[in-house]
């Protein structure tokens, strides 16, 4: 085996650390939400306001992380995002106050806004050096590091009562995430920089639009799933909120199996028919969620939109990539993250008006939507 093939085997295992590493932290961080908010003696409404002033600076990071992975490569970026947060965590699990709290979920979502662009490049990268794509693998690789962070708060939280629970996982999840990182600095790729035009400044390519929108369609038709289906399951079958919670399970589940199998699809169907088949898939399964009302039924519609879902984000992302470097992976990225995280509160809203089932129907039509742009996309580069 040559050196050069080791080096892309140690890059390609490398960046799923990074994956997964970014995964535990979110899972941690989502997971320890519920029992800060009682530690704090907040109300939803101030958790909601964590959750935004996150996003918000997360959004703004990625555009500065883009443009940096473009300049020097996205292997600093990378790690700098990490170690913002993992220095958030000590600051969210020391919080005593609200404003300390809001604090620490603006560092997190530096960090993690500036992480994610710039892994997400640095697996384009991996791509373009082995031939092959392997993007959905990292995905799913972020979705098992997120089950896990998830797990050490439900783990750490009756191990030592729900106040010590709140807060001992972010710190455990830094622990764990510090460690990774040390193993995979010195294996992670360096991805040659960008050239740009004159200032610094250079054209975004005119299908990254498309691209873009097809973030904010999946956008929301994933954080739909993510956030409503335990709370559909739990309403329109009548049952218990837990098991109501199968219904986030049955997403999770099939996200995660499908992403570790979507890299074998890319390469003999293209991203192309990828992206539409799993989008028809996720359209399937909301009509299951807006018409039924057999708690079979319902399980079976989520599990195919967790199949469907799972397939779309990896390949939008890597083809921005692929096209447009670190700038065009930022705005695409944003988009798709703004959506994740306003999304849900369109749901709501229209939730409230019309019921949880009618307002499935919102993210039956954006996945609607993904059918037809996914019609348009470019050429694959790494097929």
């Amino acid at each position: 085996m040559t050196d050069a093939v080791m080096d892309v085997r140690r890059s390609v295992v490398a960046v799923a650390g990074l994956f997964a590493s970014n995964g535990l932290l979110v899972g941690a961080w989502g997971g320890s939400l519920p029992g800060l908010r009682d530690a704090l003696g907040l109300r939803d409404v101030h958790i909601v306001g964590a959750l935004v002033t996150a996003g918000v600076f997360a959004v703004v990071a990625m555009q500065f992380s883009g443009r940096l992975a473009d300049r020097h490569g996205a292997r600093t970026p990378s790690f700098a995002g990490a170690a913002v947060i993992v220095a958030s965590c000590p600051v969210v699990a020391s919080a005593h106050s609200y404003p300390h709290l809001l604090a620490g979920a603006a560092m997190f979502g530096l960090g993690n806004g500036a992480m994610d662009v710039a892994m997400n490049t640095l697996g384009v990268g991996v791509e373009q050096a082995r031939g092959r794509p392997v993007m959905s693998r990292y995905h799913a690789a972020f979705s098992i590091g997120s089950f896990v962070g998830a797990g050490l708060v439900v783990a750490i939280g009756a191990a030592t009562g729900r106040s010590l629970g709140a807060r001992l996982p972010l710190l455990a999840a830094g622990g764990v995430v510090v460690l990774v990182l040390a193993t995979v600095w010195s294996r992670a790729p360096r991805t040659a920089p960008v050239s740009v035009g004159p200032g610094g400044r250079d054209r975004i390519p005119p299908v990254a639009w498309l691209l873009a929108a097809m973030a904010l369609c999946f956008g929301l038709t994933e954080g739909t799933a993510v956030d409503w289906s335990s709370i559909h399951v739990t309403d329109v079958a009548h049952v218990a909120a837990s098991t109501g919670a199968w219904g986030l399970a049955c997403v999770s589940a099939f996200m995660v199996v499908v992403r570790l199998a979507g890299d074998h699809a890319v390469v003999r169907f293209g991203r192309r028919n990828v992206v539409g088949g799993g989008s028809a898939c996720a359209m399937v399964g909301y009509l299951l969620t807006a018409l039924t009302s057999a708690l079979p039924s319902i399980l079976v519609g989520w599990c195919l939109v967790g199949f469907g879902v799972g397939l779309i984000a990896p390949q939008i992302y890597a083809l921005s990539g692929h096209i447009g470097g670190g700038r065009t992976m930022a705005l695409v990225v944003g988009f798709g993250y703004a959506a994740f995280l306003t999304g849900p509160a369109l749901i709501g809203a229209v939730t409230v008006h019309a019921g949880i089932q009618r307002a499935m129907l919102v993210p039956l039509v954006t996945a609607a939507g993904l059918v037809v742009m996914a019609r348009r996309m470019p050429a694959d580069p790494a097929r």
